[in-house]
């Protein structure tokens, strides 16, 4: 097989592969590019040296079974069987479920989390997100830091165990998105700089020199990250990308790497048939990254849209400090401006960002679908000292006034992993670096992070304490028992709605209409003929839903139709969605 690798400022390159050295030659037809031809079977252990060095996996290494820093192994990818024939499942009408693989359950691997499918289908959601899954340092990790773009971390279960995963979850109707990271590497196992300018120091950002997306040597950079995206798509029959921070992707050629990305995947999907999607998280709250190319845009299908999740958080729990200080001044009015315009940051000023922010969305224009909308992700959870999930800090009332928003919103709904029965474990921050000393530093930098907001240091979890990640695995005994199995059975009663009534799937962001009392602490907002009402407050409230004649389709606590005078009387903390009839 050949062997190929991209090294432009080395003068002498070497393959060794099972043990055999060969010297490799430049590509006549790609400049710094070289290669040779050498026999491989599938396992075969290999690595490139530079000029004499160490042997260094393959930047383009498509299993690491030792590790970021251990050598390469060949993959063929077409010695597995698919069971299961998908013809893809598109991003509208979706509800996603977000899902960390090391602690979805407590084994923390593919073959397990599959084991758990059941549960998904039956919660009705539509795609699993997987959080990460490159190679990172140790065995247990959020997989943020990863190295080795094109790899599977081996502990999870390797290439093969990811595609079982996917296979299972097609089998079951569920697509797959995976969470990708081009922004950075992590800090330990990284090679890249080592063949060539994969980072640039023309641009900082908070990892430290930026990827290389527009500086000398910089169309190899982006070949990379874009190949490494089809791989993905192409070779694990993966549904859709998330696309971590793309606000710290510094590029300031003409053509932007969103574009550049967007159009690729959108040739694999003509190519493939199956229908294919880019989700960005994005800070920028800019309408360009969910606009389409020829009008543009970066051509990224949907952002996730934290915006509403703060409003929705503030509302809900009353919490002010830091970004939630411009949402918790009046938290339903924040949310009334999320639920019809997308953005709360349209121009205005962010108090957090001591400057204005953002851009107002098009609502005549972009479809709601193209915003996510949640109450609860792995940032928002686990960037918490203590990792507590909302369930810590509101009552089951609230978390159903929550629930009902997010999965009755013209947003695509997203799910963090439990949340659906309230899960009582936490999810905290955790790692397991190899190098004692970026253990070291990780560690203390987390606790001077909080100390700063007056945590003591023995309240902040050890990330490299094994209890930690221990303490975020889900408890799978939890969904059986009350007060959790009630609270499973809401979220199913809602998802099943999204399902079956077309008006909480329009598109149509302009069409969504919002009544709010910020004193009484209720909400309601009507989309075509559905009305959701939430009451927040402790007390009961009279709402003038304006609809005599609708019919309850869901309710967390018992509650009658509304009456002659269209005048709903919720109780307190619960939420309610009817059908006008």
């Amino acid at each position: 097989m050949q062997f190929e690798v991209w090294a432009p400022q080395a003068g002498r390159v070497t393959l060794e592969c099972d043990g055999v050295t060969r010297e490799m030659e430049r590509d006549p037809q790609r400049e710094g590019w070289w290669r040779v031809q050498a026999e491989a079977r599938e396992g075969s252990r290999y690595g490139f040296s530079l000029d004499g060095g160490p042997v260094l996996p393959d930047p383009r290494s498509r299993r690491q079974p030792d590790g970021p820093d251990g050598l390469s192994a060949v993959v063929d990818h077409d010695r597995y069987a698919w069971r299961t024939e998908w013809s893809g499942r598109p991003l509208p009408g979706a509800v996603l479920y977000e899902l960390h693989v090391g602690t979805f359950t407590r084994e923390g691997t593919f073959d397990a989390a599959a084991g758990r499918l059941d549960h998904l289908a039956r919660l009705g959601v539509t795609h699993v997100e997987l959080m990460p899954v490159c190679p990172f340092p140790g065995r247990h990790g959020w997989g943020y830091e990863g190295v080795s773009l094109w790899a599977v971390h081996e502990p999870y279960g390797g290439p093969e165990g990811l595609k079982r995963f996917v296979d299972a979850a097609h089998a079951k109707g569920l697509g797959v998105v995976l969470d990708v990271v081009h922004n950075h590497l992590g800090p330990s196992g990284n090679h890249l700089p080592q063949f060539g300018p994969y980072f640039t120091d023309t641009h900082q950002t908070p990892w430290g020199s930026a990827v290389n997306l527009d500086a000398p040597g910089s169309d190899e950079v982006r070949a990379y990250l874009v190949q490494s995206a089809l791989a993905w798509l192409r070779d694990y029959r993966i549904d859709g990308l998330r696309l971590d921070a793309v606000h710290a992707l510094v590029d300031t050629r003409a053509r932007h790497f969103l574009q550049e990305l967007s159009e690729a995947v959108d040739a694999l999907a003509a190519d493939t048939g199956r229908p294919l999607f880019l989700i960005a998280e994005s800070d920028l709250n800019d309408p360009r990254v969910i606009t389409p190319r020829e009008e543009g845009g970066f051509g990224m299908q949907a952002q996730w849209n934290d915006d509403f999740h703060h409003a929705l958080h503030a509302a809900v729990t009353g919490e002010s400090q830091g970004y939630y200080a411009d949402f918790a001044r009046a938290p339903l009015a924040a949310l009334a401006k999320t639920l019809t315009g997308g953005f709360f940051h349209d121009g205005t000023y962010s108090t957090f960002r001591g400057r204005s922010h953002g851009r107002p969305l098009d609502r005549t224009r972009v479809a709601g679908h193209r915003l996510l909308g949640y109450s609860q992700t792995h940032d928002q959870v686990g960037n918490r000292a203590q990792g507590e999930r909302l369930s810590a800090l509101a009552s089951p009332g609230l978390l159903a006034c929550a629930a009902a928003l997010v999965l009755t919103a013209p947003f695509t709904p997203m799910l963090f992993m439990g949340e659906e029965w309230a899960a009582s474990t936490p999810w905290q921050f955790f790692t397991d670096h190899t190098d004692p000393g970026l253990a070291k530093a990780v560690r203390d930098g987390r606790r001077r992070e909080f100390a700063a907001h007056g945590w003591a240091e023995e309240d902040v979890p050890d990330p490299q304490d094994p209890a930690t990640r221990e303490r975020s695995c889900l408890d799978w005994s939890e969904p059986e028992r009350e007060p959790h199995a009630r609270m499973l059975e809401w979220y199913r009663r809602l998802i099943a709605l999204r399902h079956e009534q077309p008006d909480l799937t329009d598109p149509d962001l302009a069409d969504t209409k919002v009544a709010y009392d910020e004193e009484d602490r209720w909400l309601a907002f009507r989309r075509g003929d559905i009305r959701v009402a939430v009451n927040l407050s402790p007390t009961p409230a009279a709402i003038p839903l304006g609809a005599p004649s609708a019919r309850i389709l869901a309710a967390w606590e018992p509650v009658g139709a509304p009456g002659a005078d269209g005048v709903l009387h919720l109780p307190g903390e619960s939420a309610v969605v009817l059908l006008q009839e």
